[in-house]
């Protein structure tokens, strides 16, 4: 499958920005480029293995994808590159077993070779910044997940350096390389992708076995794609960001909505829950009474011994039954009293029963079959 070579986009809005982080974020791993200086003036020694296996060891994770991009005068891939990745056959990131660890550090090129030579590190920037662009979009071009990306340069060539490259800069750049020239389209493709990739650089200078320095250079990028938006028929525009966002995030955002919903019914649940109530009782020829309920509290009805903090009169000379609440729901709970059983809007109630609406009406006989009659109003 051969898909069109891609170029610098327009520039993305927050919003996609934003989108397309938290696109890469449902995905695993990232993709990790080694960018190696195969010349004679870069000798990896004893000190950059050891870096180099820090980082492997240490920054790599399991599930990141790394691309070992060897170059001089141009990237050296040799001929197992796909025609749809410009950087080569990535190699997967299992775990951080021993065993993993040296398989990686095995592929990569520890040693100069003589037979490379003039080293266009401005050409070598274009085709590594160019070529990671190309795999986030291979990704959005099938509807898959694009990652972040990280790029770690071993050279002792100037990176990002302005278009067009002198030798009083660097010195290696070939004589005949377009890169020479500030106003070049490769050179103006090189700066364009300096500019719209959203780079953030850290490096360390190192010392090879000859004294002479090199750095190792760290360039991370947030997770990106290009954007292309094309005036259609309708006074319409089709673009390519917002649609891969919608197509990626319509699903997990459901979910996040659903689960902030449920939080927030759970909140309201549970503010419910410890508000207090308060119960109007009004009797016949006395005073309305005003009683406050907690959550898994009760209130007597007959004459309290004290052990619940409010209490119903109901004639008998003891506790003829409890109105219990439980979260929501408010319960008639009769006792064995030996007398006449409590009806509750004149229903006989003999065993644990839920109170519905927010009026109702409790009967207390006594053994004379004398009615004593409440009405009860609940304020949630």
């Amino acid at each position: 499958m051969t898909l069109t070579r891609i170029s610098p986009g327009e520039k993305l809005t927050p919003r996609q920005q934003l989108g397309l982080n938290l696109v890469s974020r449902l995905s695993s791993g990232r993709d990790v480029i080694l960018a190696i200086d195969l010349t004679e003036s870069v000798g990896l020694n004893d000190q950059a293995r050891i870096r180099l296996r820090q980082i492997v060891q240490d920054s790599i994770q399991p599930g990141d994808y790394i691309y070992i991009v060897p170059f001089a005068r141009d990237v050296v891939l040799g001929e197992l590159t796909p025609s749809i990745n410009p950087l080569g056959e990535p190699i997967k990131y299992i775990d951080r077993s021993e065993e993993n660890i040296a398989q990686l550090l095995e592929k990569i090129p520890l040693t100069s070779d003589s037979k490379y030579y003039g080293t266009d590190i401005q050409r070598a920037e274009l085709r590594v910044y160019q070529g990671i662009a190309q795999i986030n979009h291979h990704r959005l071009q099938r509807r898959q997940l694009i990652k972040p990306q990280s790029v770690i340069w071993l050279t002792d060539a100037p990176l990002f350096t302005e278009p067009g490259i002198t030798s009083d800069i660097w010195i290696e750049t070939p004589a005949d390389s377009a890169l020479r020239i500030a106003n070049s389209p490769e050179s103006q493709e090189r700066q364009a992708w300096m500019e719209i990739l959203p780079m953030n650089k850290r490096s360390l200078s190192i010392t090879t076995g000859e004294n002479k320095p090199y750095t190792l250079t760290v360039v991370d990028i947030k997770p990106t794609v290009q954007e292309f938006c094309t005036p259609a028929p309708g006074n319409r525009e089709t673009c390519l960001v917002n649609p891969y966002l919608r197509q990626q995030l319509w699903l997990p955002g459901l979910i996040l909505l659903l689960i902030i919903a449920s939080l927030c019914a759970w909140g309201y649940k549970l503010h419910r829950s410890q508000k207090n109530w308060q119960l109007s009782i009004e009797i016949p020829e006395q005073e309305e009474q005003i009683c406050r309920l907690k959550n898994k509290q009760k209130i007597a009805i007959g004459e309290d011994d004290g052990t619940y903090p409010d209490s119903i009169p109901c004639p008998g000379g003891e506790v003829r039954a409890y109105l219990e609440r439980q979260g929501e729901r408010l319960y008639l709970v009769p006792l064995n009293s030996g007398l006449p059983l409590i009806h509750y809007n004149g229903r006989e109630i003999a065993s644990r029963t839920p109170i519905s609406g927010s009026k109702f009406r409790l009967n207390c006989p006594d053994n004379r079959q004398r009615d004593y009659e409440m009405n009860i109003q609940i304020k949630k």
